[in-house]
């Protein structure tokens, strides 16, 4: 995950959603200080915000790591239909996969 494209894109899809930095910050819960930071390159979301921040700009946590839209129309292992869960004691990721025929 590279800090420049990531907060390259947080702002990107902030701007084109209407959103400002503190009305992103009020839906996560989080000071407009720390999505400044991100979109500056000089920090990352964490781990434990990737979900809702995915949900807030519309976008697959995949997409938001990659810094890219993803457009994977293979059937059988859509990765636009990946979720992914944050435990919230170990904050390990697991991904699960829906595959579809």
């Amino acid at each position: 995950m590279d800090q420049y494209v990531t907060g390259k894109m947080i702002k990107k899809l902030r701007e084109s959603r209407g959103l400002t930095q503190s009305a992103l910050a009020d839906i996560l819960m989080i000071s407009d200080k720390t999505i400044s930071k991100w979109e500056t390159g000089k920090g990352y979301p964490d781990i434990s915000l990737l979900e809702g921040l995915s949900k807030a700009l519309n976008i697959s946590i995949t997409e938001l790591l990659l810094g890219q839209n993803i457009d994977n129309k293979n059937v059988s292992a859509n990765m636009l239909k990946t979720s992914f869960y944050v435990c919230p004691i170990c904050r390990y990721i697991f991904i699960i996969y829906v595959l579809t025929y």
